[in-house]
């Protein structure tokens, strides 16, 4: 079977669909799929429920779903960068599920490995574990969370071949590797794309296996969420001399 896709919309043709569970890859704006965004946002689906860390910022990332109100919940862990997100939840638009991020990790790790529930002491007393089983292992109280399974996975990566083995490159492996587990469909993007047999197999990080999807996105533009510089300093400055 043929993976990879001319372009974002091709690959996700046929697959995105109104009412449907998505996850979303990326930390803030590093590593997101944003060519196969751009095209869930093409397809007019509506009443998407998207699992993610966050919800990127205002008209990047997958805050351009939210202005387009095609999400209409979120499961994630962070969303103070984007305020779009916090008005139409303030509004009574959008529905949030929170977590803590590392619990949102292994919902998802879990997910993936076939893993329904697991216990964590993470936010046991808190307004977090409210509604949720608790248990008590070695006189310590444990929170059931349950893992996370989606529709359908968008993820980033750094390289990938034909077959769908992906390498993702430092931080943007992220969230995208375990979300890539846990879809029944995933889908990924890769900046370089190579024969199959051409990636060193120990480099590998996402074995083709999970991938169902590939579409060769050259050149994505890197995205600064939050820029910061510090005032120049000559040398001469530096050690206390005349400038």
């Amino acid at each position: 079977m043929k993976k990879v896709f001319p372009d974002a919309s091709s690959a996700l043709s046929g697959l995105v669909k109104d009412g449907m569970v998505l996850m979303a890859g990326g930390f803030g704006l590093c590593g997101i799929p944003e060519a196969l965004i751009e095209a869930v946002k093409e397809s007019g689906a509506k009443n998407l429920t998207v699992i993610a860390n966050n919800a990127g910022i205002d008209g990047v990332g997958l805050g351009v779903l939210l202005e387009t109100r095609q999400v209409k919940k979120m499961i994630s862990s962070y969303v103070g960068e984007n305020k779009l997100f916090a008005q139409q939840f303030l509004g009574g638009e959008l529905e949030i599920e929170f977590n803590p991020q590392g619990t949102l990790a292994e919902r998802i790790r879990a997910g993936g490995a076939g893993i329904p529930a697991f216990f964590t002491k993470t936010g046991y007393g808190t307004i977090i574990a409210e509604g949720k089983e608790i248990r008590v292992f070695n006189d310590e109280h444990y929170v059931m969370e349950t893992g996370l399974v989606a529709d359908i996975s968008i993820i980033h990566a750094w390289k990938g071949d034909t077959e769908g083995n992906l390498v993702f490159r430092k931080t943007a492996r992220n969230f995208n590797p375990m979300m890539a587990t846990a879809g029944k469909i995933t889908v990924a993007e890769v900046e370089h794309l190579f024969r199959a047999g051409e990636l060193n197999p120990d480099e590998i990080h996402t074995p083709g296996i999970f991938v169902k999807r590939i579409v060769h996105v050259p050149n994505p533009t890197k995205h600064i969420e939050q820029r910061t510089t510090r005032k120049h300093t000559s040398p001469a400055a530096a050690a206390g001399g005349d400038i």
